[in-house]
Order: C-alpha cells, then sequence, then structure tokens
C-alpha cells in the first residue's frame, strides 16, 4: 500500500539506527574510559562486586600501612638491642681486665670510667629507640599492635622487651662499676648473663619482625590479585572495541542511508498523479 501518512519502512529504519547509536555510544563510553562497566548503569550485578573489592583493596592498604610502621618500630627496638649487645661485649671485656689482681690503681681507674660511659651509653640508646611515637625497649609499652586483615577484625602483636639498665633483660645497674677487683670479678657474670638476655630478647624481636614482613609480603600480594580481579571484571578489551567502534561506525552509516531511502519512499505517489 502507498501512502504519505504511515511510513512503515521509515520507522523501522530508525529503530535500527537509534539502537546502532547506543551501542555506538557504549562502545566510545568503554574507550574513553578503559572500563566495560564504569557504573551500575552498565551492569548492577558486576559493579557491585567490583566495588566490593575495591573496599577491600583499599582496606589492605591501610592495613600494609600498619604493617609497616610496625615493622618500623620493631626494626628500630632491633637496632637498639644489637647496639646493646656490642656495649656490653666491651664491657664484659673491660671486667675481665679490671679483674685482674696485678692491675694498678690507676689502671683500674681508668677501666672503669670506659665502663660507666658504656653503662651510661645503654641508657641513651634505650630512651633514644624511638618510631612513631612507639619505644619497644624502655618498658613504656608492653606490646606494638598492627592490622594483618581489611575488615581489622585480625591483628598481629609483638611483644616488647625493656632493655633498660637494672631491669630483667640488662640486670647491669645503673650504679654499675669495676672500681674495684672485687667488683670487676662480680661484674663479669653480671655482664656475661644480660649479654645473653639481650640476645635471646633480640631473637624474640627478630621473629616478631620476621612475622610483620610476611604478613606485609602476603597482604601486598592478595592486594594486587585483588585489583587485577577487579580489572577482569570492569576493564575493558580495547582491541574489541576498536573493532566494534568500526562495525557499528559502518551500521552508523548504512543505517543512515536506509533511512533515506525510506524517507524517499512517499515520493513514489507523487508519480502517480503525473
Amino acid at each position: 500500500m502507498l501512502t504519505v501518512n504511515t511510513n512503515t519502512g521509515a520507522m523501522i529504519a530508525l529503530q535500527y539506527l537509534n539502537q546502532t547509536n547506543s551501542q555506538l555510544q557504549t562502545t566510545q563510553n568503554a574507550i574513553n574510559t578503559g572500563l566495560k562497566v564504569a557504573s551500575a548503569k552498565d551492569d548492577g550485578a558486576t559493579y557491585a562486586i567490583a566495588q566490593d573489592m575495591r573496599g577491600d583493596v583499599a582496606g589492605y592498604s591501610s592495613v600494609s600501612d600498619s604493617l609497616n610502621r610496625g615493622i618500623s618500630a620493631v626494626d628500630v627496638a632491633l637496632s637498639a638491642g644489637q647496639s646493646i649487645s656490642d656495649l656490653l661485649i666491651q664491657m664484659k671485656q673491660k671486667a675481665l681486665s679490671a679483674s685482674d689482681s696485678s692491675l694498678d690503681t690507676a689502671s683500674r681507674q681508668a677501666l672503669n670510667e670506659d665502663f660507666q660511659a658504656l653503662r651510661d651509653q645503654i641508657t641513651s640508646i634505650v630512651n633514644n629507640a624511638v618510631f612513631n611515637g612507639f619505644n619497644l625497649v624502655d618498658g613504656s609499652t608492653a606490646q606494638i599492635t598492627a592490622l594483618a586483615s581489611s575488615d581489622g577484625t585480625r591483628k598481629i602483636t609483638v611483644a616488647a622487651e625493656n632493655l633498660s639498665l637494672g631491669g630483667s633483660v640488662v640486670t647491669v645497674a645503673s650504679t654499675a662499676s669495676i672500681s674495684t677487683q672485687s667488683k670487676a670479678s662480680t661484674m663479669i657474670s653480671t655482664v656475661e648473663a644480660s649479654l645473653n638476655n639481650v640476645n635471646s630478647a633480640l631473637a624474640r624481636l627478630g621473629s616478631g619482625s620476621k612475622k610483620l614482613s610476611i604478613q606485609a609480603d602476603f597482604v601486598q600480594k592478595l592486594s594486587d590479585t585483588l585489583t587485577t580481579g577487579i580489572g577482569n571484571l570492569v576493564d575493558a578489551n580495547m582491541a574489541q572495541e576498536s573493532a566494534m567502534l568500526q562495525s557499528l561506525q559502518v551500521k552508523q552509516q548504512l543505517g543512515v542511508q536506509a533511512l533515506s531511502i525510506a524517507n524517499q519512499a512517499p515520493q513514489v505517489v507523487l508519480s502517480l498523479f503525473k
């Protein structure tokens, strides 16, 4: 039927052209953003899953920061402990030398001054072993705790070690001296016991640092895996989108031509009235 009021062919051509334009817009958005799912409008379920995973990745970023702070605090404590261990070795040597009964008073006095200087250096090291407000070797805190999971429910704890003079680890008193042969002889065993205690404390701190480092490595790998998973869900395949863009552009041009041809159909009616 020939009619000028209803052009069915033009309507169908317009429907397909609109559909092509919509697909072309979707493809252009994917190319512009690099995402095939940029919003909930694109794919609600996939977008929700990706957002949940993004939340986990953001949480693991905070976990990583917490673990790194913990590692640094423990490493500072380890450095302090190692320095104290070295000082105790020197103090033992001074005490051993001062225990020699054939030593004259002046020599013993010189050894005692060196011993006391080393002793006081321990206190200086203990007081300055601070990172981010935490001192794990002066007895001011019992432990340091770091986050271990993105929801904050799991944590890793490393116990502190009090390396202050006169404590349970370094049993050398803050007033200790080797001014006499008797004091020097007694001090040898005291310093040796403190040295053993400090080395044991270092072993415990080292285990704690390793525990934090292992968790930090795991968290980084887990975060990277989640990021890859998010990409698999929402990233656009640019090669595929490029091919689709060219295909849709050709389809759009053909649709325009088809609509133009359909719009010319009513012109046939004019030939009936010539």
